[in-house]
């Protein structure tokens, strides 16, 4: 299975452009659900975006196909870095970080969804800044400059944090609303029916039965051993 954007045609005078950075291992949700509100804003031309333009596999195995690379993507309006397990290796890339820098200094807005927020910080892009993660990673913020804040989405300026993996969605809507304004945001959450009534309440350690929360520790031990070293050779970079 795969998913593309629309391969994108001449830029008309009221283009938004708007970038979704790809890499091998990232979660797709974190993509596809701001890629299904933000491609309904009128007048957007949303990219995927990556080096190079080969396939990539997201962490649960599903095939991306690029169709902009860094050296022939524009100027970004909006520029969104995802996140996944593959993030530990975008994190101590320099061109990666080189891309995300140079398109950050002219974008209106810098966003992330999930541990994408760590990317940014990798670039020097969340010094002093306001800023949210998937609840496992949200302790690393700090190390990498930010100000973490415990919410869904956080705004500090023009950068905009989603939480873990579902609140691109949320994080999504609300710049929707602020580019063509709530109605419009409102009618794409209809379009989409996005009124979620999870069958759990267990979205959120903050609710989440003991039990479940101590086995998704559990299940994520090995990868926060290895972040925990990474983040601390980052921000060794970053003085």
């Amino acid at each position: 299975m795969s998913t593309s954007a629309a391969t994108p045609g001449p830029p008309g005078p009221s283009a938004l452009e708007v970038g979704l950075l790809l890499f091998p291992g990232l979660t797709h949700l974190d993509m596809t659900g701001p890629h299904e509100v933000l491609a309904r804003l009128p007048g957007a031309r949303v990219r995927l975006v990556w080096k190079t333009r080969e396939p990539v596999r997201s962490d649960s195995g599903l095939t991306m196909l690029p169709d902009t690379g860094f050296e022939d993507c524009p100027q970004l309006d909006l520029l969104c870095v995802p996140g996944g397990p593959g993030v530990a290796a975008l994190m101590e890339d320099d061109v990666v970080l080189g891309f995300l820098r140079r398109q950050a200094a002219g974008a209106r807005y810098v966003t992330s969804v999930c541990t994408g927020a760590l990317v940014l910080g990798a670039a020097g892009l969340l010094r002093g800044r306001r800023a949210t993660t998937h609840w496992a990673s949200h302790d690393f913020l700090a190390a990498l400059g930010a100000v973490p804040v415990n919410a869904r989405v956080v705004r500090d300026g023009n950068l905009l944090t989603g939480g873990g993996v579902t609140a691109g969605i949320d994080f999504a809507l609300t710049i929707a609303a602020e580019i063509a304004g709530p109605e419009v945001a409102q009618a794409i959450q209809l379009q989409i029916e996005y009124a979620p009534e999870p069958p759990f309440a267990a979205g959120h350690p903050d609710v989440a039965p003991a039990a479940v929360l101590a086995r998704a520790k559990e299940r994520g031990a090995a990868m926060r051993t290895a972040r925990e070293a990474l983040v601390a050779r980052v921000a060794a970079r970053l003085g």
